[in-house]
């Protein structure tokens, strides 16, 4: 900063062009780094310096404004300094106020809390700035509550945007609230509304917390908007942006002398409050000991030592079990015990589960929960994984056309995919039976036969006393000896996949999956690439292939990014389990239009997700062709 000697006028006009030209060169940090620092201690103590900084902006052109303003914002250490550096500048400059109150909120993302901070900060510190803090907080509010923003913007945009319609709320007065208040609730139903819709769990916590940072401040007496999600560091993040944290003051800071001496004036005082605290803390306690002394002190309680639970004993057949879920006795202890002993029965009595495997599922996905059972969901579950793999194909086909059936709820229709996808895990993955080689480092024992073991034994204790007495130089963990069993899923995966694919373009009276029950959408579509990726090495692998490609097609533009997300997931599947000779054979043409879709995703695809999992795609695509191509001669 120059200095000019013998008090002259002079014009700053000069140093504004330098400043703008080096900023827009991208040589912002270098030049603020110094330069913001400086005129941050110089505009402290000195109203002149301050109108030299105003009117340093105010002569930046307009075409080199935009890398200033940004510079100022990121760079300022708080509101308070940024209003004392930038003044007026967002009223006079139109092309500062585009800036501020537009570029950097609504169409750029990529800035830190901090930034927020100090333009929430800096509208708020002066009068003739708060008009334009209200109408930011309602183009805010117009973007958030937009239904076509929020599928079609990331949820780091969306994030970006709530954290700022929260810092603005946190600044807005009393009757700033009262002039828009109707406006406020309006954004608010339309808005959580918006975000409840989403698939994406983010989204929604997104939208239940901004609305109730609204409700908060709109409904100050009376009930206020309260949702259930998980607390962790992000949500506690965004709420502590709606407590506003006392400004810094822009008055020039006092002396150190008399600092000390307004501090040790204050001390005394809080000395004496203290003590009141204390003596007062002390006499509470003796009152409350007294009331309690005065109480009931006669009666005696009942000893209850040597009680013990009823224990229920669950039913020991299947049939019992039907009767017990199926039945209106209000026993509930033995429906519990029921409940929680269903799926070991299951597996234990595969003859006696298949008698009845149908009825039984049918049973289970209908269940409710009758009393409080801890875990009840995922006992049902597990139930249900445990019927469907001991009976594939009837239980299946049963579940699969109930998945399009009416007067179900959406709950009850991604609880059939879940246990489709859990089932096929189970009978994919591989079942090892074997004996372990115990490990060699044993001492000798000599083993005496009881008087009550059978003659048969004999060979089982030779056998131990001769693994004693061996030594082994062989070192490292326990061998052992598998005998893998098929892939029971290789029958039986066309009965998971192909009816769940073919009435997804039907809608129903309650149920739309083209429409308003994207999220189930959503969830299908996932499935069928978990079901494709599980039936790798099958014989049905191919026709899957072919028919997941061609129902992906008409689902590529889809609004929901989850949608979308799936879709990628099933052209993943595909190319990992299909066979690459057999790609080429049936679904050449179908794999370049794929490709090129993927193409389009990778370059405009708003969602990061979405892009990724395109790069990775085209990757494996590249892979295959260098697996196909001839080896060089």
């Amino acid at each position: 900063v120059c200095f000019i000697p013998g008090g002259l006028d002079c014009s700053i006009s000069f140093i504004s062009h330098v400043l703008g030209k080096v900023c827009v060169h991208g040589r912002q940090k270098e030049m603020l780094s110094v330069l913001v620092p400086r005129l941050t201690e110089l505009t402290s103590s000195d109203c002149i310096w301050q109108r030299m900084c105003w009117r340093l902006l105010e002569r930046v052109p307009e075409r080199w404004m935009e890398a200033v303003l940004l510079g100022f914002v990121q760079s300022t250490p708080g509101p308070d300094v940024l209003s004392r550096l930038l003044g007026n500048l967002v009223v006079k400059n139109k092309k500062a106020q585009f800036v501020v109150t537009q570029k950097v909120l609504l169409l750029q993302y990529c800035h830190g809390t901090e930034v927020l901070q100090n333009v929430g900060g800096y509208l708020s510190l002066d009068g003739s700035r708060r008009a334009l803090l209200v109408k930011v907080l309602q183009e805010l509010l117009e973007t958030w509550s937009s239904s076509s923003a929020v599928k079609h913007s990331p949820p780091e945009q969306q994030q970006y945007i709530s954290k700022a319609i929260l810092i603005c709320l946190s600044h807005l007065k009393e009757p700033e609230i009262e002039s828009c208040r109707q406006e406020l609730l309006t954004s608010m139903m339309e808005g959580v509304k918006c975000h409840l819709d989403s698939s994406l769990p983010q989204v929604r916590r997104l939208g239940m917390i901004v609305a109730e940072s609204i409700s908060s401040r709109i409904n100050t007496d009376g009930p206020v908007l309260k949702f259930q999600y998980e607390e962790d560091e992000e949500v506690r993040e965004l709420k502590s942006l709606l407590v506003q944290t006392p400004a810094i003051s822009a008055v020039p800071s006092l002396p150190e002398d008399s600092k000390s001496e307004k501090a040790a004036a204050a001390q005394p005082l809080v000395s004496e409050s203290n003590k009141k605290s204390h003596s007062a803390a002390s006499v509470v306690p003796d009152e409350e000991s007294d009331a309690e002394l005065d109480s009931d002190d006669e009666l005696i309680p009942y000893d209850m030592s040597d009680d013990k639970e009823l224990k229920v004993k669950a039913p020991v057949y299947i049939r019992d079990c039907i009767e017990v879920l199926t039945g209106s006795e209000e026993d509930m202890d033995k429906w519990e015990a029921t409940v929680k002993a269903l799926e070991s029965l299951i597996r234990r009595n595969p003859a006696a589960t298949r008698e009845v495997s149908v009825e039984l599922a049918k049973i289970l996905l209908h269940l409710e929960e009758k009393t409080c059972v801890e875990g009840f969901v995922v006992l049902r579950q597990r139930a249900q994984v445990a019927v469907l793999t001991t009976d594939p194909v009837p239980v299946a086909k049963y579940l699969t056309s109930q998945f399009y059936s009416l007067n179900y709820s959406l709950r009850q229709r991604m609880d059939i995919l879940d246990v489709l996808v859990l089932a096929a895990q189970e009978l994919s993955s591989p079942k090892s039976h074997g004996k372990t080689k115990q490990p060699d480092a044993q001492k000798p024992c000599i083993q005496v036969l009881a008087a009550s073991d059978s003659p048969k034994d004999w060979r089982r204790v030779v056998d131990e006393r001769i693994k004693s007495k061996t030594r082994r130089f062989a070192t490292g963990q326990s061998q052992v000896e598998q005998t893998f069993s098929p892939n029971e899923f290789n029958s039986v995966a066309g009965h998971f996949f192909f009816p769940l694919i073919q009435h997804f373009d039907r809608p129903l009276t309650t149920f739309d999956l083209l429409g308003e029950d994207h999220l189930v959408l959503g969830r299908l579509v996932h499935t069928l690439a978990v079901l494709m990726y599980l039936a790798v090495n099958t014989v049905a692998a191919p026709a899957m292939g072919k028919a997941l490609l061609e129902f992906g097609w008409a689902l590529r533009f889809h609004t929901d990014s989850y949608v979308r997300q799936g879709l990628l997931s099933c052209v993943s599947s595909v190319l990992l389990s299909v066979p690459a000779q057999r790609l080429l054979e049936d679904v050449a043409e179908e794999l370049l239009e794929t490709q090129s879709w993927l193409g389009d995703v990778l370059e405009k695809d708003p969602d990061g997700d979405c892009r990724r999992l395109a790069l990775q795609n085209l990757l494996l695509m590249e892979n295959l062709k260098k697996k196909l191509e001839p080896a060089p001669s």
